[in-house]
């Protein structure tokens, strides 16, 4: 939990109180349904919940907006962000029904006002939102042909509406349909752990 207060210092005791249960939470859950590797449960704060928080580093999401989180697994990034935004609302999507629930789960033992869920398929949601997050899903030019109609067409944020991902590693080959409309953050600007040393946060205009 530390971690987190090192680099979001800013905390409400309320979201401070909603991200220090994530740990217990997680790890009860992922005893009966596996949602992160086991192997790595131990670095829940930093490989997860931290890394769901990169996306604020580069966008501070007004009050009001609207954001699917594409291929949640058991919440992430979603329930990170829906914690440190509680005036954004949150829109959780995988096509995992026991993904869903923990996230479900998750949020409801934490009180989390600001997230809904859905068991879907991509393709399926027609709902239309100011962004679409995701964590390393799948490759830029599959996600951005499945989410183009899901992103609505009013701005509310300084960023162009669009989508925002977390993704690793050499990215300049899938970015360069895009590279006219994308902006590469890299995460080890912000956050010193060797973790990060090559986890980005790309923002894509749709």
């Amino acid at each position: 939990m530390n971690i987190i207060t090192k680099y979001f210092p800013d905390l409400t005791e309320e979201q401070r109180k909603q991200f220090d249960a994530l740990e217990n939470l997680y790890t009860d859950w992922n005893s009966k349904i596996n949602v992160i590797s086991r192997k790595d449960i131990g670095n829940l704060y930093e490989h997860h919940v931290l890394h769901s928080l990169g996306i604020a580093k580069i966008i501070n999401f007004r009050a009001g907006t609207t954001v699917m989180d594409l291929g949640t697994g058991g919440g992430f990034p979603g329930i990170p962000l829906a914690i440190l935004f509680p005036e954004v609302t949150f829109h959780l999507v995988d096509s995992i029904g026991k993904k869903v629930r923990v996230a479900n789960e998750v949020a409801d033992a934490i009180n989390l006002k600001n997230v809904t869920f859905r068991h879907a398929r991509a393709q399926e949601e027609k709902e239309k939102f100011d962004f679409v997050v995701s964590r390393a899903v799948m490759p830029l030019t599959d996600l951005i042909k499945i989410i183009r109609k899901n992103i609505a067409v009013k701005q509310t944020n300084a960023l162009p509406n669009g989508l925002i991902c977390l993704k690793g590693g050499e990215l300049e080959n899938e970015t360069m349909p895009f590279k006219n409309k994308t902006i590469i953050y890299d995460l080890k600007d912000s956050f010193e752990e060797p973790f990060f040393e090559t986890k980005k946060v790309v923002y894509v205009t749709i």
